[in-house]
């Protein structure tokens, strides 16, 4: 397989030197009126103008001569060259790519909407002039399809699995560096060289984005109330050893059942509590 090469034109101002000392024959021929000379000398002036052509910074001109491929100028500047070469232009500026989010299914099967957005440029002029078509819609088709392969290997979250450490929307460069290795490895064949690719936008599908924000609520609120539960038993557990060390007060199990109860209602209740003042004795 061919690759790139870099052709080394000649330079512009020497040839538009030539082109000028022709133009003085052109004109020559016309005052002596040699029809012959006229023909030639217009000729050479015309096909040597054919040939200049300009490179500007971080562009590239790739040169083919009668379906043969010549050489690539990656040097910006004015240059002349064959008039025969076809010449085609490739910016080798670094490029953006912001995709639209796609709908798409996790590894669990849940369906998500997710985008990315990808920095590239063209590394390779010949894989890119030769080995694909049209390398620019190539970018973008095996960007979204490194993206759909991504999703169907992590899931969203880990509701699911609790064990499962790595997910969408949580595995951060992990994620993004798998999913810049697969869309380099895709598009190297096109000789375009990934500088960043990374998931800019990831949320469910309207479908379910309501059933799974009410889950993900009950999950929050469950785990509250696990914390809330659990610093409520260290006090109650706390309040009667306290009670026990300093001889407050004498309590059989069954007013440290009673007690345990009413802390336990002051302190997980999400509502203020009224208490019942005992105006009357100890065990009423």
């Amino acid at each position: 397989m061919k690759k790139e090469n870099n052709y080394q034109p000649m330079s512009g101002y020497l040839a538009l030197f030539i082109e000028l000392i022709i133009l003085l024959g052109v004109v020559f021929s016309f005052v002596i009126m040699n029809p012959i000379f006229i023909t030639i000398s217009l000729l050479l002036f015309i096909f040597g103008i054919i040939g200049f052509t300009v490179v500007n910074p971080n562009e590239s001109n790739v040169l083919v001569l009668f379906g043969a491929y010549k050489g690539t100028i990656k040097k910006n500047g004015f240059f002349w060259v064959n008039p025969f070469f076809v010449r085609k232009k490739i910016s080798l500026r670094a490029r953006n790519f912001d995709s639209d989010p796609s709908k798409v299914n996790d590894k669990i099967g849940n369906p998500i909407m997710i985008g990315l957005v990808l920095v590239w440029k063209v590394e390779d002029t010949y894989k890119a002039s030769f080995e694909v078509d049209e390398y620019e819609h190539f970018v973008v088709v095996q960007s979204e399809a490194a993206l759909r392969k991504l999703a169907g290997i992590y899931p969203y979250d880990n509701f699911e699995d609790h064990d499962v450490v790595i997910t969408l929307r949580s595995g951060g460069e992990e994620v993004n560096h798998q999913l810049e290795k697969e869309i380099r490895e895709r598009l190297e064949i096109a000789g375009i060289y990934v500088i960043e690719a990374r998931i800019n936008y990831i949320a469910y599908a309207s479908e379910i984005a309501q059933a799974m924000l009410r889950r993900q609520q009950a999950a929050a609120i469950v785990s509250a109330r696990f914390k809330i539960v659990e610093g409520a038993v260290s006090m109650v557990q706390m309040a009667l050893n306290d009670l026990n060390d300093k001889n407050i007060i004498e309590m059989d199990d069954e007013k440290k059942a009673a007690m345990v109860s009413n802390l336990m209602v002051v302190l997980c209740s999400d509502k203020d509590v009224a208490p019942i003042v005992n105006t009357g004795t100890l065990h009423q």
